[in-house]
């Protein structure tokens, strides 16, 4: 038997490792482009340290999902080439049992399970901190990297800075609001040309000016164009941006993603900040995502061994297929976060209900046969 484990056992193990690189791989990749395109485009000088720190930041976030499905896939492969060349049957005429084979299986998806939960609860969580950091350390070192062409730039909680069009660090024909704690604007500048530089010891950005012309909006009607004071006019003059608020938003506006199981747990006994559903959600995300191994061991032997087929690319599509039903599930939980009726602590478990329930009907009927 020890003999039928280890061929079991290996064989899932190699091809489920496969499946986890590659589609960690296209997972990290497409974080990359998503979250630091625009930053490296803009600053074609970022250390390449930088972008290989962000990759290996990512990859605890791609992989609680590519285990799951890469085990799912491995699962797949396996027992569809094991079926196809009859080598159950053979196993089975020598009496060895169903349950018996696939005990190594669900010894990997229990361990797999306790990886996934690691890195749910602590190393997914702390990565996305540094990811954040880093992004913003990488913006903030390299201010330009903010300002993009005919987009407004909105980081800043109390400015709003237009860029009509950007050539290399220079800025031109800036628009630059001042609004107040009711996002209104109470003031507007008008500049053909500007120039932003970091001054991290004052945690503030200096935005220099060239031909600037300054309008005062009314107080108390800063909406109302008619009560709009023409200011003064320069020919170069220096406008600081200051980050304090903007760093204090980032730090208080913490995704719930971004939060270690402790640090949760202490987040929605302190009140969860009025968001105690939503971190409710998230918390019991941690502990279901977290049997995705589990469900899909499951379901996938039966499937595998039925639909008795040894080529790839079948294994590939019932993966796809299985995986995209069980995270959709989960997404759509996530989304509806927010919406009490919905009940999403609940509806966030339904995928392993249901997928353990048929998994489960599947393989005791199978096991039977």
């Amino acid at each position: 038997m020890k003999i039928i484990d280890r061929y079991v056992g290996s064989s899932v193990v190699a091809t489920a490792f496969f499946g986890v690189v590659v589609l960690s791989l296209v997972l990290v990749l497409g974080n990359l482009f998503k979250e630091l395109l625009d930053v490296i485009i803009n600053n074609p000088d970022v250390p390449i340290g930088t972008v290989l720190a962000f990759l290996l930041l990512v990859l605890p976030f791609s992989l609680t999902f590519t285990i799951p499905w890469g085990f799912l896939t491995g699962i797949l492969l396996v027992f569809g080439r094991i079926s196809a060349d009859n080598e159950l049957i053979a196993l089975k005429a020598n009496g060895v049992s169903i349950p018996r084979i696939c005990v190594p299986v669900f010894l990997l998806a229990l361990a797999l399970a306790a990886i996934c939960f690691w890195i749910n609860i602590e190393i997914a969580p702390k990565a996305e901190q540094q990811m954040t950091r880093a992004i913003v350390d990488i913006a903030t070192s390299n201010p330009a990297a903010l300002f993009r062409a005919d987009e407004v730039v909105d980081q800043f909680p109390d400015r709003r800075v237009y860029v009509g069009g950007k050539d290399g660090d220079r800025l031109r024909n800036l628009i630059v609001f001042e609004i107040n704690p009711a996002n209104e604007p109470t003031k507007m500048i008008h500049a053909k040309e500007g120039i932003i530089t970091a001054d991290p010891a004052n945690s503030r950005l200096l935005l220099k000016l060239f031909d600037a012309r300054f309008e005062q909006r009314d107080e108390k009607e800063p909406r109302d164009i008619t009560k709009i004071r023409q200011g003064i006019v320069l020919s170069e003059g220096v406008f600081p941006i200051s980050l304090a608020q903007f760093y204090k938003e980032y730090l208080s506006g913490r995704r719930l993603s971004s939060y270690t199981l402790s640090e949760l747990t202490a987040f929605m006994n302190a009140g969860a900040g009025g968001k105690l559903q939503e971190a409710n959600v998230e918390f019991n995300k941690r502990f279901s995502a977290s049997l995705a191994c589990v469900a899909f061991a499951l379901i996938a032997i039966p499937l595998g061994i039925t639909t008795h087929r040894k080529e790839t690319s079948v294994g590939f599509a019932l993966s796809l297929v299985v995986a995209f039903t069980y995270f959709f599930f989960i997404i759509m939980a996530d989304t509806f976060r927010g919406n009490a009726a919905a009940h999403p602590s609940l509806l966030i478990w339904a995928p392993n209900l249901i997928f353990m329930t048929l998994g489960g009907f599947l393989f005791w009927r199978l096991s039977k046969k």
